[in-house]
């Protein structure tokens, strides 16, 4: 159990990392970059501004597709299961 936990630990802590810096990221990139000069050396370290709309609409069009992709697929599932139940119980109304 101990093993698990440190390990959890250790991911949790990843995932903050990863998703502190890419906040702090993003909001230099879309909140500051526009008040500083085009010619400034920061200015290389970001894609263009264009980008900063097109990347959060491209992941939000990705996450919608799957969640609805993932609902799909367990409607389609749990229809088939209810179809099944459904055929056993005729087919054992037939029998008697």
């Amino acid at each position: 159990m101990g093993v698990n936990k440190a390990l959890d630990r250790v991911v949790g802590l990843a995932m903050l990392v990863i998703a502190s810096t890419v906040f702090l990221y993003y909001t230099i990139w879309t909140l500051l970059l526009p008040f500083v000069d085009s010619n400034h050396p920061i200015q290389s370290l970001f894609p263009p501004r264009v980008w900063a709309i097109r990347i959060p609409v491209i992941l939000l069009l990705l996450g919608g597709a799957v969640v609805g992709s993932f609902l799909s697929v367990v409607m389609i599932r749990s229809n088939r299961k209810k179809a099944m139940k459904a055929r056993q119980k005729a087919e054992a109304a037939k029998s008697k």
